[in-house]
């Protein structure tokens, strides 16, 4: 069985920085993170094994107990870090870049009186931390929730992780369903989420299946699941290399691999040599019977 894997795949630069600001923490049994720092269950227990308290994204309502907050790679509101500021916690910062970038755009459009269209994940701690700091807008998550809109200026903008395909089929059917209306669309999806589909649509016609790395919470994991199967390639979604079946890869000869932008390269590598492992282990077993 041939592995194939994606040009680009895992760990985006933003998530790198986000763990090396983490890795020099001296005393972590006095930070608490705010939310997941990333949607890695893997590197959540190592936090966790380091002594670093958590609170879940669900439940952030309540003040840390510590002094000293670390705000996630996904960002929050300026309403919430004024609240933290307010309680005299010290804040240490790992936003990515680029979502920083979204929240700045939301503003703008917010400033020049635009209905903030935001398209992503509604209960996402990226896209609440944006609508947060906004007073006017709807959040869509598929071209089918697009009406008509009372608001005479729309701003689109967009989770960075969105699958671009996605982002351009609901401002497609924002302009049929407002024609009277100014629209302005600022695209905000990252970088790095744009290469990682690319590459593996650019995969998806060598293979038979694919394996796709990354945190069952990861939202840019669970869209390139999305887009495999809209493709008609099977996917395989899996956290470590624990996760895989031999069986799924019966018969098969070219799987492609990759991963989600929060996914380890040690985790990627592991997955990979499994997968190099299962014919010959498949081999054995069948030559024992």
């Amino acid at each position: 069985m041939q592995i194939l894997r994606a040009e680009v795949l895992g760990m985006c630069f933003g998530v790198r920085d986000a763990l090396e600001i983490i890795a020099n923490v001296d005393r972590p049994e006095a930070v608490t993170i705010h939310g997941e720092l990333v949607h890695n269950e893997l590197v959540l227990t190592q936090l966790g094994s380091r002594g670093f308290r958590m609170v879940d994204e669900k439940e952030r309502g309540a003040l840390p107990d510590t002094d000293t907050v670390l705000i996630t790679a996904h960002g929050v509101s300026q309403r919430e870090r004024q609240r933290m500021e307010a309680a005299g916690k010290e804040l240490i910062d790992t936003t990515c870049p680029l979502v920083t970038r979204a929240h700045q755009a939301a503003q703008k459009l917010k400033e020049q009186g635009f209905h903030v269209l935001l398209i992503g994940r509604r209960g996402h701690v990226e896209v609440q931390g944006v609508v947060e700091d906004l007073d006017s807008y709807d959040v869509i998550q598929s071209d089918i929730e697009v009406r008509t809109y009372p608001q005479r200026k729309l701003g689109i903008m967009c989770q960075t992780t969105t699958p671009t395909r996605l982002a351009q089929r609901i401002r497609a059917a924002v302009v049929e369903k407002n024609p009277d209306a100014e629209i302005r669309f600022v695209d905000t999806i990252c970088h790095p989420t744009k290469d990682h589909q690319a590459a593996l649509d650019s995969l998806l016609e060598q293979v038979e299946a694919m394996v796709v790395v990354g945190g069952r919470n990861s939202n840019n994991t669970r869209e390139l699941v999305g887009r495999c199967r809209e493709r008609g390639v099977q996917a395989f979604h899996v956290q470590t290399a624990a996760d895989l079946d031999p069986a799924w890869f019966e018969g098969l000869e070219r799987v492609g691999l990759t991963a989600g932008t929060s996914t380890l390269d040690a985790t990627i590598d592991e997955v990979h040599e499994a997968l190099l492992a299962i014919p010959e282990a498949c081999q054995l077993v069948s030559g024992g019977r």
